[in-house]
């Protein structure tokens, strides 16, 4: 059974495994483990993850497969997103599925919610940030009516990537 729930403060734990485990997942044959760990260290610290949830702009879902966290999502407005896209806008900076759940559908998921989201909160554009390496990531977005409307730079440790910026209008 596929479920989604929004966090609270009392998933912070499960929130910052998660966190990891799937960031780990998905980036770690990419990058140095030196760069990695400085990224985790610092994205994913328990106090770092306790301002986020507190945030009243920010919002964070886990979709459950069978009682298991398999992914979670986080979506930012107004002056949590992180670049300034305006009050029009909902961002959707996270969004990991653990590698043994891909395939089954629970990133459509997370992104049919992010849109859910942004449209009962009357929001005219959802947009991402994608690395400009990840091209299933890059291919699932556009699939989805996301196009490319500029970059900003990520840092992964002290290691500057680029992320393709993706936007899609909605109606």
């Amino acid at each position: 059974m596929i479920k989604i729930k929004e966090c609270t403060l009392e998933d912070l734990r499960e929130l910052q495994a998660i966190s990891i485990v799937t960031f780990t997942e998905t980036f770690k044959d990419q990058n140095s483990p030196e760069h990695l760990n400085a990224y985790l260290d610092k994205a994913y610290n328990l106090e770092q993850l306790e301002r986020e949830l507190a945030n009243p702009s920010s919002q964070f879902f886990f979709v459950y497969s069978d009682q298991e966290v398999a992914g979670y999502l986080k979506v930012n407005t107004r002056d949590a997103q992180s670049e300034a896209m305006g009050d029009d806008s909902l961002e959707v900076e996270r969004i990991y599925v653990k590698k043994k759940f891909h395939k089954q559908g629970l990133g459509k998921l997370l992104l049919a919610k992010a849109m859910e989201t942004a449209m009962e909160q009357d929001k005219k554009e959802i947009w991402l940030g994608v690395w400009e390496e990840n091209e299933n990531a890059i291919t699932f977005y556009q699939k989805k009516g996301f196009v490319q409307t500029g970059s900003h730079s990520f840092y992964m440790g002290d290691d500057e990537q680029v992320d393709l910026i993706m936007t899609k209008t909605l109606l």
